[in-house]
């Protein structure tokens, strides 16, 4: 149902463009598959004479995400960016229910937050083999958008720890994500004196044609039609990037008298 939907969706919000629906397509396909893959490796297990074990979590990950299971590879990441610390804290849960709530709706269940459970009482996240799925099947708008999703996630208790950005430094690596794309996103949420040149992917020694040939290039790469069709949360993500995108040239504009 949610396949054709988004389908519609998509088509309407790209233009009336026939990508657009295709996109939209895969996306609820996700939402269709979910209930119906964790059914049946429930199934699986159980006829198997076994129950889930941490050591099984990547087949765990791999027999949803296999299917095109974007809820499972967002769970994974959160889980990965929730344990980063050493503790996982109510308002980064709560931050996640938010996102779950927003992105698929009535689709939501206690099953997402039982998959994360799963990957936040597992041991070491494999997460070699996940962000290299991850990096071949997605584009990289949507591998910048998750990036932008942990880095919420880890600022929910007011704080981007040091274990936390080491963290999401390393799942940026390897989902290959360049790193000024990862300072940009860095800069949005863990400022400083810094942070205007790094969102736009510079330093401070550039001129001013090199400050507006950065934000222009940003601007194109960050804008939030690039995600129109992954859904309302991805498209607030990439509205809020957007902005501070804006605001970082604005502040840069005004600073250095540009006009």
């Amino acid at each position: 149902m949610f396949k054709w939907i988004f389908a519609v969706g998509g088509f309407f919000l790209l233009g009336r463009r026939f990508s657009g629906a295709f996109l939209g397509f895969i996306v609820g396909g996700f939402i269709d598959n979910y209930q119906t893959v964790i059914s049946k490796a429930k199934a699986q297990a159980k006829s198997e004479g076994r129950e889930f074990k941490s050591e099984d979590l990547f087949q765990y990950y791999q027999q949803r995400s296999s299917q095109n299971d974007v809820p499972t590879i967002i769970m994974a990441l959160s889980a990965a960016v929730m344990k980063a610390d050493g503790k996982v804290v109510k308002s980064e849960l709560d931050y996640v229910k938010q996102f779950l709530k927003q992105q698929f709706g009535e689709n939501y269940s206690n099953t997402h937050l039982q998959t994360l459970k799963h990957f936040l009482e597992s041991g070491e996240i494999p997460l070699d083999q996940i962000c290299s799925d991850i990096k071949m099947r997605m584009q990289p708008e949507v591998r910048m958008q998750l990036l932008h999703y942990m880095f919420g996630i880890a600022k929910a208790d007011g704080l981007v720890s040091e274990s936390e950005l080491n963290v999401m430094n390393v799942i940026a690596s390897m989902m290959g994500v360049s790193n000024v794309d990862f300072e940009s996103i860095k800069n949005m949420f863990y400022r400083n004196a810094d942070s205007d040149y790094k969102i736009l992917g510079i330093d401070s020694s550039a001129t001013d044609d090199e400050v507006k040939k950065a934000y222009r290039k940003m601007a194109i790469k960050f804008h939030p039609d690039k995600v129109a069709s992954m859904g309302e949360e991805y498209e607030k993500g990439a509205k809020e990037k957007f902005q501070q995108i804006q605001s970082a040239y604005d502040n840069l504009k005004k600073t250095r008298g540009i006009k």
